[in-house]
């Protein structure tokens, strides 16, 4: 799990712009993850940040987490729009990685080893359940990964065809190379309360799930 930062690089923080949509990981923290990623190929690897890498799940490209007004404007839509300032042409991805824009480098490990990472759990960008802007969906396949964008809790964060709150459950299952992905709707804002089945994945995994042993007490 990495946490998101504000870039050191930019004279103006969160603060003053209220929000700064494009995400950031500290050169520490993407050796870390290169590091237990090389060390650990025996393993099944989930990476969670609280964004997705570029070009992975839906709105995930330059620029897209903006549209433009009828004057060719760029507009709020699933992020806020600061012109000149947070980096609005990675707001919907992982855009700065050691102070460096749109460096690919998350992107350059997972590129020259496939499949090395099962699975990416990411965020930020809340929208609709169907939504597929920029031809991505939710869930979709990069490098042998599986990105997941398992935006959002909250329904007040952006506009309201934008927020649906939902949660989603990953089954693993002893000695399965496969795992169930499940999406809950919290509220009817978009279909009735409960299991979305149209969202039902079963995501295969690069080799069969363990349940680490349980150590002498």
């Amino acid at each position: 799990m990495m946490g998101d930062i504000n870039e050191p690089s930019q004279k103006l923080g969160r603060g003053t712009l209220g929000g700064n949509p494009a995400g950031v990981v500290s050169g520490d923290t993407f050796r870390w993850w290169q590091r237990m990623v090389e060390q650990n190929a025996s393993s099944i690897i989930i990476s969670a940040h609280h964004y997705v890498l570029k070009n992975t799940t839906v709105a995930s490209g330059d620029w897209e987490g903006f549209r433009r007004d009828e004057k060719g404007q760029w507009k709020d839509w699933y992020h806020g729009y600061y012109e000149g300032k947070g980096s609005p042409r990675g707001a919907s991805y992982l855009y700065w990685v050691d102070s460096k824009q749109d460096s690919g480098a998350f992107e350059n490990v997972l590129n020259a080893s496939p499949g090395r990472v099962d699975l990416w759990l990411g965020a930020h960008t809340h929208t609709a359940p169907n939504d597929t802007y920029g031809g991505k969906s939710h869930i979709e396949q990069r490098w042998g990964t599986t990105f997941i964008n398992v935006a959002g809790l909250t329904k007040y964060m952006g506009s309201p065809q934008n927020c649906i709150p939902r949660s989603w459950v990953l089954t693993f299952t002893e000695a399965s190379d496969e795992v169930a992905a499940q999406c809950y709707l919290h509220t009817s804002d978009f279909a009735p309360q409960g299991w979305f089945p149209k969202f039902d994945r079963v995501i295969k995994l690069t080799k069969p799930f363990r349940m680490p042993a349980k150590s002498a007490a």
